[in-house]
């Protein structure tokens, strides 16, 4: 890896998408400065701000003054904290609210929160008034590194997952590292699952420096804004090279498939596990079925888990608490997940570490058996 910024340094990252090219800020104070560097860069004076009874105590009153102080009249809207927000009747209340406070193709959304917040804010900026600007302010380790770059935004449907949404582009993303420091030590660990999935698509380097290093990013400073900066360069050029993913936009679902197919598993309950955790163990279990199907050596997945395991994410369906459906109710959820073109099952797979790729037909009847080898 190159030599640590000074963490006094806010790092910046180019999204370089034409006309709607946006800069992603990684650094201290962001939310202090946001006014500022919102008005610096667009030319609306009116903002909705969408947040959660979480962040709203910390971190709402902060950013209304920077607004303020830039001359940006600001309206926000709180909502209830965790994964069933991402609902239609939650995205009805934001669009109204965002009407209410007459902002204009011009002005903006702000997303002050985690993924949860980002996903729906991004939603309802993209159809409101058919498209407003959108500014990510994410709060949690997760939301920096993943869902607050490249657009995709969404809710969640009784048939599953990030089944309902747009691709709307963020005008500006301001990771502010200083917020990190407030969450919990599970919160963290499970933003930082997005982090090693990074190195497991295509950088076997900073997989290993990770691997060296994790502690580091875990205390703060110089250590988590290289990471957080190595993992949103990662991001920005699969999003650049393929927006609505068609091709290799694909591999950022590393884990995913089989993590959403527990997360639903499991009714979205926050208490047995959130959606890092969900990826955690699906990493896992993409190198253990790589393995299965003579890709990559089991050597590279025992790794993959004890990296995992050694920063205190869970690695198996057995460490999720509570019971699981069986087999072919999660086999059920892997077939109605978005990563299924012409009813053939698409995964992301790997040759070994550093080395994942798309797998477009991989036969229903492996994944079964392999999800009963593995159900708890």
């Amino acid at each position: 890896m190159n030599a640590m910024t000074p963490a006094s340094t806010a790092r910046k990252v180019h999204v370089p998408l034409g006309e709607r090219a946006y800069d992603i800020l990684i650094g201290p104070g962001l939310i202090a400065s946001a006014g500022g560097e919102i008005a610096s860069r667009l030319k609306g004076r009116k903002a909705a701000i969408i947040t959660d009874e979480n962040v709203a105590p910390r971190y709402l009153d902060a950013l209304k003054a920077s607004l303020d102080a830039a001359g940006i009249v600001s309206a926000d809207v709180v909502l209830p904290a965790g994964e069933k927000t991402k609902s239609f009747e939650h995205l009805i209340n934001v669009c109204d609210k965002v009407l209410e406070a007459r902002v204009e193709r011009n002005d903006y959304v702000i997303a002050l929160g985690g993924g949860v917040i980002g996903d729906l804010s991004g939603f309802a900026a993209g159809i409101v008034r058919r498209g407003v600007r959108f500014v990510q302010v994410p709060t949690s380790l997760l939301a920096q590194v993943d869902s607050s770059v490249g657009g995709k935004t969404g809710i969640n449907s009784r048939h599953g997952k990030n089944l309902i949404g747009v691709f709307h582009q963020p005008d500006l993303v301001l990771a502010d590292t200083d917020v990190l420091n407030s969450l919990s030590e599970r919160e963290f660990r499970a933003g930082y699952a997005e982090v090693a999935k990074y190195g497991l698509i295509d950088k076997p380097d900073f997989f290993a420096w990770l691997e060296n290093n994790w502690q580091a990013v875990f205390a703060g400073g110089s250590a988590r804004i290289e990471a957080i900066a190595v993992s949103c360069q990662a991001k920005a050029d699969v999003v650049v090279a393929d927006e609505r993913e068609n091709g290799r936009r694909a591999l950022l679902n590393l884990g995913h498939t089989f993590g959403h197919a527990l997360e639903a598993a499991t009714a979205y309950d926050s208490s047995r596990l959130v959606h890092g955790e969900g990826v955690s163990i699906g990493m896992v279990l993409a190198h253990e079925f790589s393995a299965r199907m003579n890709l990559a050596s089991p050597d590279d997945a025992r790794r993959v888990e004890a990296h995992l395991k050694a920063v205190g994410l869970p690695t198996r369906m057995s460490d999720i608490p509570g019971i699981l459906p069986p087999a072919d109710v999660l086999m059920d959820a892997i077939a109605q997940d978005k990563k299924v073109k012409g009813g053939k099952l698409t995964f992301i797979l790997t040759r070994g570490i550093g080395q994942s790729f798309v797998a477009n037909d991989v036969p229903a009847s492996e994944v079964i058996s392999f999800l009963k080898e593995k159900h708890p």
